[in-house]
């Protein structure tokens, strides 16, 4: 077993609870499919990091069977609640943590073009860091990673705000710990998130996100701009 394990942060894709940004551009069905799309993308990309193991924190957390679908034998499945993204984010860190792994990562699961090389460098760094943050351009982070359960910089966060990375920043300088940032990066949330990764897709190997390039050739997402 690998010392690392990253963790996939997942909803299971059902219509009209995901990715309700997207609308009225995109149907609910449309929203839900482009979602699992994404999800498969990403555990692709972490599958394809054979020095990490795999991990899905699933919500809701009955939805075990649907994930085991979906994934590849051996995958560790987390089921998880909480009252926001943070107390889930405690949860798995400290689980994982718990089960003897030295390090542990956890990223969304819907910005699928994330490059490779943004993981390996959270890992390396958390050498000398007590905690890794990978900003997203939307005031948040994709990424967090720790080599022990700091769950208080997960307390006192105003979740889903552009303030969620300046104040978890904080949060660490009070409780003394060493915090290294990664590059930053984006999660398709809206519209024009797509279109990003519309553009992203063609100076990326074509062989890469086949799950997120087949939704975006079924759906025709410059008719939406007429």
């Amino acid at each position: 077993m690998n010392d690392t394990v990253i963790i996939v942060m997942a909803k299971q894709p059902q219509i009209g609870k995901i990715k309700t940004r997207m609308y009225p551009t995109l149907s609910r069905e449309e929203s839900a499919n482009l979602y699992l799309a994404m999800l498969l993308d990403t555990l692709d990309l972490i599958i394809n990091q054979t020095w990490a193991e795999l991990a899905v924190a699933i919500t809701p957390p009955d939805s075990r069977g649907y994930f085991k679908s979906i994934t590849p034998s051996g995958t560790l499945l987390l089921p998880v609640e909480g009252r926001d993204i943070g107390d889930c984010l405690a949860k798995v860190l400290s689980v994982s943590l718990g089960m003897g792994f030295h390090k542990a990562l956890a990223i969304n699961s819907d910005g699928p073009s994330l490059p490779p090389e943004y993981l390996k460098l959270a890992t390396a760094k958390l050498e000398q860091s007590d905690l890794v943050l990978g900003p997203g351009d939307d005031g948040g982070y994709y990424l967090v990673g720790m080599r022990h359960p700091h769950t208080a910089i997960f307390e006192g966060i105003d979740w889903s705000t552009q303030r969620v990375l300046s104040q978890t920043l904080e949060r660490a300088a009070s409780l003394g710990l060493a915090t290294f940032l990664t590059p930053q990066w984006y999660d398709v949330d809206t519209f024009t998130d797509l279109l990003h990764l519309q553009k992203e897709l063609e100076s990326i190997s074509p062989d890469r996100l086949p799950h997120s390039r087949r939704f975006l050739a079924s759906f025709n997402v410059k008719d939406q701009l007429e």
